[in-house]
């Protein structure tokens, strides 16, 4: 029998108090699946959504690095992305955002991520319907033209959690930096993206791995993920910085660097670490209004691939998932989901990860 309510946290304007509320559940309707949320992690995107930092409509609910069991499932749901049969009380991860439908964004150009009306998991009002569309709560209904992937019982759930945001983001952000075997890499934010990006990068090959982070913690974990040079960009100026990556990544200095701290400020420095014909993908910038100054011609005259990456091909969700449990022996992606809240200390997480002094908090309904 399914259930006929649920809770969820809430917040009625940005940096307002979260407040636990009921809300009524709904039978499944066609394309959809109701799960119950077994663990959602706070990106740093939630924490840039509540501080108003971007668009996000309230009442909100805020979620959507979520994993969860399947409750019920409407017509049309049987299988997942890779064919397996779909039962109610499967494990299951999906995508972080869902399309309204077919589109040339979707079916000629192969960027579904970016179709008109895209709609991601908690970014929407929990006012409307189906009310549980966000991570932080005890439901959460996979809504149409989502793409669905059943999880491995040898995965725990702190490492599976991350993959439909943070590891997958970090797929396509990899693949976008075309790192290939030998080659010397420059990740700008140790946080959970750079962290994976560190990894996926050794698996892809790189020889050399530098990571940029101010937080000395950061820089100490990175070196269980692939980094073997973590520098202190507050420690020195830009020139010295700039000067240091490149007398480390010989002969010409990196061949792809990849900013995924959130601040635009680090891109001149950037620029003037690649070699020239290198690669430069923008990972971490997703606030509006993310300006910065720069000598345009560098861009020319180095001859730089310069990318964005926003969301990820649902590909890169299938993935994530195969490089995490190919490799969970490798890194310790457990400890990545470094504390865990119940729903009614949401507020309490939020403070923690927009401090900075948890890595990766997961709010466990």
């Amino acid at each position: 029998m399914s259930p006929s309510s649920g809770k969820a946290a809430v917040y009625d304007a940005p940096n307002q108090p979260f407040t636990v509320r009921e809300f009524p559940l709904r039978a499944t309707r066609a394309g959809e699946a109701l799960v119950r949320v077994r663990m959602s992690t706070i990106c740093r995107s939630d924490v840039h959504s509540y501080e108003g930092r971007r668009p996000n409509p309230c009442p909100g609910l805020l979620g959507h690095e979520i994993i969860g069991t399947i409750v019920e499932l409407g017509r049309g749901i049987e299988r997942d992305m890779r064919g397996e049969s779909l039962a109610v009380g499967d494990r299951i991860t999906w995508s972080e955002y869902f399309i309204r439908g077919p589109n040339y964004y979707t079916e000629v150009l192969d960027i579904p991520q970016k179709s008109p009306g895209v709609e991601k998991y908690g970014h929407m009002a929990v006012s409307e319907d189906p009310h549980f569309h966000g991570g932080f709560a005890e439901y959460c209904y996979i809504l149409p033209h989502s793409w669905i992937l059943k999880l491995p019982a040898e995965l725990s759930d702190e490492e599976a959690t991350p993959i439909n945001c943070g590891v997958a983001t970090m797929i396509a952000v990899t693949e976008a930096a075309e790192i290939g075997m030998g080659e010397a890499v420059v990740i700008q934010g140790l946080g959970l993206l750079g962290l994976y990006g560190a990894a996926i990068a050794k698996a892809r090959g790189a020889r050399l791995v530098v990571g940029i982070d101010t937080v000395p913690a950061r820089r100490e974990l990175a070196r269980k993920f692939g980094v073997d040079l973590a520098l202190d960009p507050g420690q020195a100026g830009e020139d010295d910085l700039v000067k240091a990556v490149r007398a480390r990544c010989l002969p010409e200095g990196p061949d792809a660097v990849i900013e995924v701290c959130g601040s635009p400020d680090v891109i001149p420095s950037g620029l003037k670490m690649l070699r020239v014909g290198g690669r430069y993908v923008l990972g971490g910038l997703v606030n509006p209004e993310s300006f910065v100054r720069i000598d345009a011609n560098m861009i020319l005259r180095k001859l730089v691939t310069l990318r964005g990456v926003h969301n990820y091909h649902p590909r890169h969700l299938i993935e994530a998932l195969d490089f995490v449990a190919a490799n969970r022996t490798r890194f310790p992606f457990h400890d990545l989901v470094d504390a865990k809240f119940p729903l009614d200390q949401v507020g309490v997480a939020f403070k923690r990860a927009s401090e900075r002094t948890v890595l990766r908090a997961a709010i466990v309904p």
